[in-house]
């Protein structure tokens, strides 16, 4: 399935309950009162016509679905939190220029979809809105802008000069359970998956 008629069939639930969806797809929610994380983009995953994978990546797509939560900021909704893209890898980020990157082949690749939190019970969860990484000009240079400062930091300080201030879009942030973790990754910051998503024409650092 292609990223064009995979992002049509998504765009078609906007507005429907994913957790409903869940009931009718057999996708377990909870299993002995522990949440499936996955469970949103399983979900959608069987709704428009694929099997569950265990990969990060659809069966036999060309693309990659990434599900971030929404809930409503002063009646309007808006990402609750920052998104991962991918893994940092320091050697690859010193090697190559944005346009050849890990990152850039990854959002090229995103369909992401925003659905409403409500509860821990995930009782009820809408799908609101759904966008990809086809970015007006100004927007692709400030996230080439961010990479850039992020390689350039790797090739004159290295890695431990990295730092989740550093970015206005993107930000290199510690990922990993624990305290004193060092592997890093790319998040999209949230206005500007507000941006992706359609909820924002005006990208704010958050």
């Amino acid at each position: 399935m292609t990223r064009d008629v995979a992002l049509q069939r998504i765009s078609a639930l906007v507005g429907q309950d994913l957790r409903g969806m869940a009931d009718r797809f057999g996708v377990t929610v909870f299993l002995h009162g522990k949440l499936n994380k996955g469970w949103a983009g399983q979900t959608l995953e069987r709704a428009i016509g694929l099997p569950i994978s265990s990969s990060g990546d659809p069966d036999g797509g060309d693309w990659e679905l990434k599900l971030t939560s929404l809930h409503s900021e002063r009646g309007t909704l808006a990402p609750k939190e920052t998104m991962a893209i991918t893994m940092l890898d320091p050697e690859d980020v010193a090697a190559h220029r944005f346009s050849e990157s890990r990152l850039y082949r990854k959002l090229a690749r995103m369909i992401v979809c925003g659905r409403i939190f409500e509860s821990r019970q995930e009782s009820r969860s809408i799908l609101a809105a759904v966008g990809t990484f086809d970015l007006d000009r100004p927007t692709l240079q400030r996230v080439q802008a961010d990479y850039d400062l992020v390689r350039e930091a790797l090739r004159t300080s290295g890695f431990d000069a990295l730092t989740g201030r550093m970015g206005e879009l993107i930000q290199p942030r510690t990922k990993g359970s624990g305290h004193g973790s060092t592997s890093r990754a790319f998040y999209a910051r949230k206005g500007f998956v507000a941006h992706l998503l359609g909820l924002s024409t005006i990208i704010s650092p958050s």
